[in-house]
């Protein structure tokens, strides 16, 4: 049906008679010559027709308009020089229309405008709506091209370079609620029973690793019910991996080749190698998180120590009921930054309250060590812990320091959040920079204080850290998360594989061994006949490929996505369905709308 796509053309297809098939981006009549941009996945080109040159197609490509699909025959020729579009691939040809066949004409008013000359900002949900319409333009053509890219990448590495197996698990699988909660799947055949989609492939890649096929991949989809935010989805896909008889250091090794071959291969980039390393501990108290931004500085400095016994109640109070005081300085804070934002009602001061704080004390450094904060701080330094916490947080004049006093956590999370802050507003991060950075040696449990026990911190399937065996409720676990300018891009583990390891595991997390089997019996049985030393990973691959593009959004990678509220606007699901299948299904709904009065 054509001899070309649109966004092949070049000069050296000059003189020959192409045939093209597309979308009429753009329609342009100058005095009686008619110009119009054919565009398909590959780009655009410039036809032309006029009644002299082309008079066969003249009469019907003035009938034409955007969003028409069309077939184009006719000769490439060169552009007249000032007419040359260096920003277009097939910007020093066009192609005089000798026949024009209209596939298909537009029958409704279009809701937004396609072509990619247009930079109206259309709103998401009208985006969404009509989804089909917006993977037509630019942006999202280019990222639906470039997620294609990674992930034929990925497979070719993979397969090709490392001898991975990429093998299909089951979607219809066993709830085994550890984590985020289920979506659900009423069993037609067996009432009253249940399947659950998958959260991650991780029970059966494992068991995969028992059957002996050593290095496993898949592109995998899974599925959480959970609440959303711009990078997440309910349903989403992961670069699985699991491999056998690796140490950590040769996963990591493995996958920062991957990586830098990505990079290289998709985009041109390229990154160096080894990335750093991080523990989690050295993280959080650097940084306040475990997914730390490294392109900008502006760490955090903890002056527990120094202020234990200060008279500041805040400070002291805090150390003495077990939590911590750090300061996130700020050079150059004294002029960017007013004491109205950080003061109740200030914007500064919102953001903190938003992760539990009560408010932000602060210091003010001025010319030759000088300070200008409130008396009740002032007053309880004494020069020489005024001398010691300039010289640890590095202060000169200019500086501004602010406080984070109390619970460990919200102490983290406040200087986080505000160090994120504060780096975009001052233009301190390098939107060029591609920094990796490995974190490692989690903790092994996390208390949750609602349910008055131990938790697994990742999965209860990461191996406890060698040297940490003697008590496994303090234990590290060999969990590495690999994070990108402050996303969390991949998590993983090396896993347990011997059977008594995992029933302590179990049992610290109040799960008794009958349950233990109920809900995973079928793995702990398989481990009774001969686990490998195994660990792997999984890549978010809708926020790599977002971080890859340029994206704030995961939602904008995705073909079909779902809104915040987990909701599909071009398909209206989810939806309500036929009385008789829920009565196949043996499942009623308890559900009750509210009343409207």
């Amino acid at each position: 049906m054509r001899t070309h796509s649109c966004g092949q053309l070049r000069a050296e297809h000059i003189g020959e008679t192409v045939t093209l098939c597309g979308w009429v981006d753009r329609h342009r009549d100058h005095g009686g010559v008619i110009f119009l941009d054919l565009r398909d996945r590959t780009g655009l080109i410039q036809i032309v027709s006029d009644p002299e040159r082309t008079p066969n197609s003249y009469q019907q490509a003035g009938d034409l308009r955007n969003e028409y699909v069309v077939k184009v025959t006719g000769r490439v020729s060169q552009r007249p020089s000032d007419s040359l579009n260096p920003r277009l691939a097939t910007g020093e040809v066009e192609v005089y229309a000798d026949h024009i066949e209209l596939f298909n004409a537009v029958n409704r008013q279009l809701p937004f405008q396609v072509s990619a000359a247009e930079t109206e900002n259309v709103r998401e949900e009208l985006r969404l709506k009509y989804r089909y319409l917006d993977l037509r333009r630019e942006r999202m053509s280019r990222n639906l091209q470039l997620r294609h890219q990674v992930t034929k990448t990925l497979r070719r590495y993979l397969e090709d370079v490392q001898g991975f197996m990429e093998v299909e698990t089951p979607i219809l699988t066993r709830s085994t609620p550890e984590g985020a909660r289920d979506y659900l799947v009423p069993s037609r055949v067996s009432p009253g029973e249940w399947y659950a989609l998958p959260q991650s492939p991780q029970l059966f890649k494992q068991l995969l690793m028992v059957s002996g096929v050593d290095r496993y991949y898949q592109i995998a989809r899974c599925f959480r019910d959970e609440d959303l935010r711009a990078d997440r989805q309910p349903e989403f896909t992961q670069l699985d991996m699991e491999m056998s008889f690796m140490t950590q250091a040769e996963i990591f090794a493995l996958n920062e080749d991957m990586v830098c071959h990505l990079f290289k291969t998709v985009q041109g980039v390229e990154l160096s190698r080894p990335f750093p390393q991080l523990t989690y501990a050295e993280s959080m108290e650097r940084y306040g998180t475990d997914k730390p931004d490294t392109r900008f500085g502006l760490e955090l400095v903890n002056v527990s120590d120094l202020l234990k016994d200060s008279g500041f109640k805040v400070f002291s109070g805090a150390i003495a009921s077990g939590g911590v005081v750090k300061v996130l300085p700020i050079p150059q804070g004294n002029d960017a930054i007013s004491n109205v934002r950080i003061k109740p009602g200030g914007d500064l001061f919102k953001e903190a309250e938003t992760c539990g704080a009560r408010g932000l004390a602060y210091i003010r450094v001025r010319e030759n060590g000088e300070i200008d904060t409130i008396g009740a701080i002032k007053d309880n330094l004494t020069p020489t812990q005024t001398q010691e916490l300039l010289e640890r947080t590095g202060a000169q004049a200019g500086h501004l320091l602010l406080f984070g006093a109390g619970d460990t956590n919200m102490v983290n999370k406040t200087l986080d959040r505000l160090r994120q802050v504060v780096g975009r507003e001052l233009g301190l991060i390098d939107t060029s920079q591609l920094n990796f950075l490995w974190i490692t040696d989690f903790p092994m449990f996390e208390w949750n204080a609602e349910e008055k026990r131990l938790e697994a911190a990742h999965n209860p399937f990461a191996a406890p850290h060698p040297d940490d065996l003697h008590d496994l409720k303090t234990a590290r676990s060999q969990t590495y998360d690999l994070v990108l300018n402050g996303f969390e891009l991949v998590s993983g583990s090396l896993r347990i594989y011997q059977p008594e390891i995992q029933q302590q595991v179990f049992e610290l997390i109040g799960m008794s061994m009958e349950e233990a089997h109920r809900r995973f019996g079928f793995m702990l049985e398989a481990f009774d006949y001969g686990a490998p030393p195994h660990g792997g990973l999984a890549y978010g691959l809708d926020r790599l490929v977002m971080l890859m593009a340029g994206e704030e959004s995961i939602r904008d990678v995705i073909p079909f996505p779902k809104t915040q509220q987990a909701r599909c606007l071009l398909t209206a699901a989810p939806s309500g369905v036929d009385a008789q299948q829920l009565k196949e299904l043996h499942v009623a709904s308890t559900y009750q709308p509210k009343s409207s009065t």
